[in-house]
């Protein structure tokens, strides 16, 4: 007997209402097994991250975007480095962007804290590998 997988708790960090509506969209028409939340820009996120973190019900996953209104990606993981030690979990943070600017892509890669970096539009292979690799 398979036991069945707890759904991911998955933060949107996005300012572009129309990619997120797409997003949410394919999610549910492909059922993949996620609770989503969403949030327009960095600091938002990170008010609600502080907030999770006392609530014990912080997200699995994070697709962050770079670009935003009042604090962008690269702000928000800065302040993410700071709040990281204390959440004693493992969250996965996934830039998601369509940014092909080389500056942007090697500065992902250098940040421990990003799992990866994918370019928008984000594919249904690509979503389900992100939700397959939450620990359980």
């Amino acid at each position: 007997m398979i036991a069945e997988r707890s759904p991911a708790n998955t933060w949107i960090v996005d300012d572009d209402s129309i990619y997120v509506y797409g997003l949410k969209k394919l999610i549910s028409i492909k059922e993949l097994n996620t609770q989503l939340s969403h949030f327009v820009n960095g600091e938002e996120a990170i008010y609600a991250l502080k907030k999770a973190n006392e609530d014990h019900n912080l997200p699995d996953v994070i697709l962050l975007d770079i670009n935003m209104p009042v604090m962008d990606g690269w702000e928000f993981m800065h302040e993410f480095a700071k709040i990281k030690p204390q959440t004693g979990k493992k969250i996965a943070v996934y830039i998601v962007s369509s940014s092909v600017d080389l500056n942007d892509i090697h500065r992902a890669k250098n940040i421990s804290e990003v799992s990866d970096y994918l370019f928008k539009p984000v594919r249904i292979n690509q979503l389900k590998e992100v939700f397959d690799n939450v620990p359980q």
